[in-house]
């Protein structure tokens, strides 16, 4: 099975995409545990609650078995909200961000309108930029290729198609 990751910040396209490239090569994509996790949650979610949402996240990915597995983020988007929000990386989160590999990593740029959602965090597109650099950055120190989705929806979907096809 060839895993590839679609990341970035907070309304940079990432589950339109899996939704689009699952429907495409007719194959599951991960939804990202967090917004299950976070609308059961009866509180405001702590820095503890990051390593039960990757323990979530890691189950679903490993239930499944197809050509191609669309993951709607991984253990790096907590790595670097935790870093963000808390200033601080758990030793699970960092474990499971080096060791989690993917056939193909593709960071969405955030250059598609801001949508309203009561569990995002950062409208602003200054930090959504901000945010995005650091995936960048954490991708190049761990010396992980990978490559930037952005444009229009058409374009983005054509892009990940091409990508997706030469792995």
């Amino acid at each position: 099975m060839k895993k590839i990751l679609l990341t970035g910040p907070e309304s940079s396209g990432k589950t339109t995409l899996a939704k689009a490239a699952s429907a495409y090569f007719n194959c599951p994509w991960v939804e990202e545990y967090a917004r299950a996790y976070l609308n059961q949650l009866n509180r405001p979610y702590r820095i503890e609650d990051l390593d039960q949402i990757l323990l979530g996240q890691i189950a679903q990915v490993n239930k499944r078995d197809a050509p191609f597995l669309f993951c709607d983020t991984g253990p790096e988007v907590l790595y670097i909200w935790s870093q963000h929000k808390y200033g601080h990386v758990s030793a699970l989160i960092q474990q499971h961000t080096i060791e989690q590999h993917y056939d193909l990593r593709l960071i969405c740029y955030p250059d598609i309108p801001w949508q309203e959602d009561k569990l995002r965090e950062t409208p602003n597109m200054e930090d959504r930029i901000g945010l995005f650099h650091q995936y960048c950055q954490l991708h190049e120190a761990n010396g992980w290729p990978y490559f930037i989705i952005k444009g229009k929806s058409s374009r983005r979907i054509s892009q990940l198609i091409e990508l997706v096809k030469c792995i």
